[in-house]
Parts: structure tokens; sequence; C-alpha cells
């Protein structure tokens, strides 16, 4: 029996392509993070919240880009250790 794929073309497609094209979740972004965390602590658990915040601030972090609620945890976890 005779395979019908189209070997040329999935070599091409394969030379071609990127691999954030084949796995969009594997982001180097995620894979420094999960290489930074390796040995340390688990990170604490999370609780959620109900903050009221200044509309101006809020649209500062948010113009930060994705991840303001973390930068906010951040900020306020700056605070407290300088607090100390």
């Amino acid at each position: 029996m005779k395979s019908k794929t189209d070997w040329a073309r999935l070599e091409s497609k394969k030379a071609a392509s990127d691999i954030s094209d084949e796995h969009p979740e594997a982001d180097v972004r995620h894979v420094v993070r999960g290489i930074v965390r390796r040995g340390l602590q688990p990170l604490p658990s999370k609780t959620s919240v109900s903050l009221r915040l200044d509309q101006d601030v809020l649209e500062w972090f948010k113009a930060q880009g994705a991840g303001y609620q973390t930068r906010i945890n951040s900020v306020l976890r700056a605070f407290r250790d300088a607090s100390v």
C-alpha cells in the first residue's frame, strides 16, 4: 500500500515553522519563569479580594501590559518589606 502523505510538503512546513507556531504555550517567558522557579520555595497561594483603586492608578498599571495584578502585588509586597 502506497502512502498518500505528501512528505515533501510536510518537510517544507516543518523547516519553515517556528516552535512558537507549533506550541504557542511554549512561549519563552513561560519557559524562563519555569527555569528561574526551579529549586525555589513554592509560590504562596493567592487570595481573591475586592480592592478599590483610583482610576488613574489602575489605568497606569494596566498600561504597563499584561500581568498588572501581579505588578500591583509586587508593589504592595515591596512596601510591606520596606516597612519592616
